[in-house]
């Protein structure tokens, strides 16, 4: 009995050791891999479909841009960390870049709150053309390594 309570204890205390010294892979990605664009469409695709499916694509688009453009400066690429771009894991960038997550998760929130509401009233060749805009501007994320000459 005694040695059944002192190989548990060992056991226990080996899991809880490593449990402890496994360091936290949790790191943010500076562009979020859930903010990308299914499908581009043109403009006859988009003329055949409901306000409501082009409302959707619309908020889609804003997503991206809110998302991404933003940090294009850093990468085009999703889930590139800071630590694989080469910036110091400091706390002080982890915040910072945490902080910036969360701004641009909230007004991207405020803005698909304002637009779901808006955005039914607006006529549907004006949405499509908004639409199509977004798209030609996200399509150009493709190309952008060929303005990176460094």
């Amino acid at each position: 009995m005694k040695t059944k309570f002192t190989l548990m204890s060992i056991v226990f205390l080996l899991f809880s050791c490593m449990l402890f010294a496994q360091k936290a892979d949790n790191e943010q990605s500076i562009i979020n891999q859930r903010a990308s664009i299914k499908k581009y469409h043109d403009r006859e695709e988009l003329e055949k479909m409901n306000k409501g499916m082009l409302l959707e694509l619309y908020i889609e688009r804003i997503e991206v841009i809110v998302k991404v453009l933003p940090n294009i400066a850093f990468t085009n690429k999703p889930g590139a960390t800071i630590s694989s771009l080469g910036i110091p894991d400091t706390k002080e960038n982890r915040k910072a870049l945490e902080e910036n997550i969360k701004a641009a998760d909230g007004y991207f929130e405020n803005t698909i709150e304002f637009q779901t509401k808006i955005l039914p009233y607006s006529d549907k060749s004006n949405l499509i053309a908004a639409i199509l805009f977004y798209e030609q501007t996200l399509k150009s994320l493709h190309t952008y390594n060929e303005f990176n000459q460094y």
